[in-house]
């Protein structure tokens, strides 16, 4: 059994989610806004394998090097986006916050790789226009939208790498073919699904 925690850490309240295989024993973290006690306490008896980042914006991976110490864990992201996680500070200085060390990453990958931990199997779907290298996990019934799709909304596309044209299409013809059913936790508020998106987001 898949349990899925969610943890709401940062100054732009980002939404972290950690995957825990009951019956391996191994886990995952999706995104690391901040290196969170809660998070600690919530892998106490499991192994967590990787840290999946959904893009390299700051507020994603303010807490991925201390987390990933703290863990024992290898960072994933899209090459695609080491130039923002590089330029970590370009961003945290447009919303007042101290510079920082960019965090490295160990592995990376591209659309269509699985990720196999314990049992499970972790389908990796490149979504490009919020980032150039933007990413969803798709884990069972569960995608893990980043900052692509919200609930009745999209992701920015006004800062570096963004393409509000590419955003629509990943949407579109990536996440919108998925089944009507698949739940959706995107990186910022609220749960939703595939099927209440198509009908209900207005900017798709």
């Amino acid at each position: 059994m898949i349990r899925v925690e969610k943890f709401i850490t940062g100054q732009l309240e980002n939404n972290n989610y950690l995957l825990l295989d009951e019956e391996s024993k191994k886990a995952v973290l999706i995104d690391a806004s901040l290196n969170s006690e809660e998070i600690i306490e919530a892998v106490k008896g499991y192994d967590v394998e990787y840290i999946l980042l959904t893009h390299g914006h700051f507020d994603h991976i303010m807490g991925l090097t201390s987390l990933k110490k703290e863990l024992n864990a290898k960072a994933v992201i899209n090459k695609n986006d080491i130039v923002v996680s590089d330029n970590i500070n370009e961003f945290t200085r447009l919303f007042g916050l101290p510079d920082t060390i960019a965090p490295t990453y160990e592995n990376f990958v591209e659309d269509g790789d699985e990720i196999v931990v314990g049992n499970m199997k972790i389908k990796v779907i490149t979504t490009p226009g919020h980032t150039e290298g933007g990413v969803c996990y798709l884990i069972e019934n569960k995608l893990f939208s980043g900052d692509t799709l919200f609930k009745q909304s999209v992701g920015r596309t006004d800062l570096f790498g963004g393409n509000y044209s590419k955003l629509v299409d990943s949407i579109k013809n990536k996440l919108f073919k998925l089944d009507d059913k698949i739940e959706v936790f995107p990186g910022h508020g609220e749960m939703t699904t595939i099927g209440f998106e198509k009908k209900y987001n207005e900017l798709v």
